[in-house]
């Protein structure tokens, strides 16, 4: 994925956030979307790993091996963060008080089933806090490029085997924004330059076009 197209994902997420939110991003790209959150808008981030307050990587030689984030890299804690241990963080995730999670995906399909685990063939990691977030949070964040290699990742059904059924609730691409609904997936932006034949024919599920239909804001 280039870095270009992470941006792109990232600033259109963090917009989707408001101010108060409990959020829980990720790791890997999801992870962006802390650095892009608009003017006035302060979240709480966290990690199910232990503690709410995340904040931004450390500087090269500040790292504390003690505060890593869910994903095991250095992290940094705000002023007034907490720690905890994992029954308390669960706790709060599975009690349904993150607003809003933001997670990467390997598929998702028309009725927000989201598969985002397994690559048949090749040794990964596991889902981590993955099923329990997208069962427990207020909103499912789907960020992820529009297609891998060529093949589409949204799709009428998903194929691999699946993280969740039925719970996202919004999909964030570098090329279009697609709101799930009870009547299907809603293409609701596009990305600058891009029309809709140009989302068409990287998406295999059906997509309802929206009256509203908007070119992308990444400002």
């Amino acid at each position: 994925m280039s870095l270009e197209a992470k941006e792109i994902i990232a600033k259109r997420i963090a917009q989707e956030l408001k101010d108060g939110d409990i959020v829980n991003l990720g790791i890997g790209l999801p992870t962006m979307v802390a650095n892009y959150l608009p003017e006035g808008v302060h979240v709480i981030l966290q990690s199910e790993n232990g503690f709410v307050g995340l904040s931004e990587a450390p500087l090269p030689g500040c790292e504390d091996p003690d505060v890593v984030n869910a994903g095991g890299q250095c992290a940094t804690i705000n002023l007034g963060g907490a720690y905890f241990d994992s029954a308390m963080s669960f706790g709060i995730i599975r009690g349904g008080h993150v607003d809003a999670t933001v997670l990467g995906a390997l598929e998702v399909d028309e009725e927000g089933n989201l598969a985002n685990y397994m690559i048949p063939g090749k040794m990964v990691p596991g889902m981590g806090g993955a099923m329990d977030l997208v069962s427990g949070a207020k909103r499912v964040i789907i960020g992820m490029v529009h297609s891998a290699k060529g093949s589409p990742k949204i799709l009428k059904k998903c194929r691999l085997p699946l993280t969740a059924v039925g719970e996202v609730n919004l999909v964030v691409t570098e090329k279009a924004v697609i709101e799930v609904t009870s009547n299907g997936m809603v293409l609701k932006e596009l990305a600058p330059g891009l029309d809709i034949e140009d989302i068409l024919k990287d998406t295999e599920a059906n997509l309802i076009i929206s009256d509203d239909l908007k070119t992308m804001d990444l400002l």
